[in-house]
Parts: C-alpha cells; structure tokens; sequence
C-alpha cells in the first residue's frame, strides 16, 4: 500500500465579513466571502506550526471561486443600474436648467429618460420642483438668454456650481464600467431631451459638452456625436 506523504503545508480559511458583488465566473451578483489564510504545516494532517499568511482573498459562494480584492471595484448589477439611473436624472435635470424647461417637449422628453431609466414614478411637477429648488440655491443659473455667450459655459465648468459638481459626481464613477458605446448612448440621452423642442440652444450645447467631458470623451467625438443626433432629430 502506497502512503501519501508525512508532512505538506496546507492553508487553513478564516472568514473575516461578507457582502455581495459581482462574480465575472457566475455572471452576475452573488453572495461572497472575504477570507484570510494561514499556512501551517502538517504532519499525518494533523496541523502544527504556522508558516506565514496566505493573504485574504474574495470567495463566491456559488462557485467557490476566489478573487483579489480588486474584484470588489466592479459594481453589482443592481448597483450599476442605480449609477446608470442617477445618471440620467443628473443630465435631464442639467438640460432643464440650461433652459430647456421652458418648452413642454423637452420637460416631457426629460421625464421619458428619467423613467425609462429606472424612475418610474417621476413626474414632470417633481422635475420642475427640483429644478426650481436648484434655481434658487444656484442664483447665477438664470434663463439662457438671460446669460453673456461664456457665463453659462463658466458656470457648468465652475468647480463650486451644482451642475459642475453634481455632473462629476454622478458620471465620472460611471464612466470607468462603461464601453465607449455606453458612454456615447449616455450622452445621446441628453442630446434627445435638448432637441426635443428644436435645435440645441448655446446653454444645452455647453451642458451636452461637459458631460461628453464627464465621460471621458475627446472633443472630436463629442462633437460628432451632437451633431449626429441633431441631423437625426
């Protein structure tokens, strides 16, 4: 009869918390483990003395395979579509405020996105009640053509201004799980309420730009873009 060996070094699991994310093995989201080893060496399996730390790994508890912790940076599912879903309300809510609430298609087109995108209760007044909420807050945000041809493309840009901060905040985590498509289909989001009362006005143009610059796009794909859904509309 042929023996296994006296002694191995085995690694034995400690499980230190646990959460949900997303398992690229699996496909989707699921239960993990984050687990912590030692390696001990073993004579006649039984343990004896520790040699050092395996490190701490992520571990699916569907298919019992184990990740970095890296692998925690990619969203679940359910928290990529909460991301996607503030997204699109961040950039219906920058459209109206670049002047598009004035005209019932584009507020009607703003309220379409939002709901489409995971809102579903959203209604044209609980736009309107933001968006004036935002105004009084923001003083400088007045009427388009109330503006000097740079004071609203200064105000989007202004690292202090609600819609500088609040369009970084809600696009910029976005952008690092999104393929360029995405980006682009997310930026068409905002082109299609602007033009859903006409041609861009210069505000909604600054606007439109700046999130193409919140998701990472050069200046020549932006552009490309706007002019696209503009020829399409």
């Amino acid at each position: 009869m042929k023996l296994g060996p006296i002694w191995s070094v085995r690694t034995s699991w400690h499980t230190e918390d646990d959460g949900e994310f997303y398992c690229p093995e699996c496909g989707g989201d699921r239960a993990y483990h984050r687990r912590t080893g030692t390696r001990r060496l073993t004579v006649l399996n039984v343990p004896l003395f520790a040699r050092g730390s395996a490190g701490s790994v992520i571990e699916c508890t569907a298919c019992h395979r184990q990740y970095g912790s890296e692998v925690l940076a990619c969203p679940t599912t359910t928290r990529f579509s909460a991301m996607l879903r503030d997204a699109v309300h961040t950039i219906a809510l920058a459209v109206l405020t670049a002047g598009g609430a004035d005209a019932r298609p584009t507020r009607e087109a703003a309220v379409g996105a939002v709901r489409a995108a995971g809102f579903s209760d959203c209604t044209e007044d609980q736009l309107l009640g933001l968006l004036a909420a935002i105004v009084a807050d923001e003083g400088r945000f007045r009427r388009s053509d109330e503006l000097g041809p740079d004071s609203f493309a200064e105000a989007v840009d202004g690292c202090g201004s609600w819609l500088s901060i609040e369009l970084h905040e809600a696009l910029e985590p976005l952008t690092d799980h999104l393929a360029p498509q995405g980006r682009e289909r997310v930026l068409l989001e905002g082109a299609h309420i602007a033009l859903a009362d006409g041609p861009y006005l210069p505000a909604e143009r600054d606007v439109l730009e700046a999130i193409g610059r919140c998701l990472s796009m050069g200046t020549e794909d932006i552009d490309r873009l706007l002019r696209a859904a503009a020829t399409a509309a």
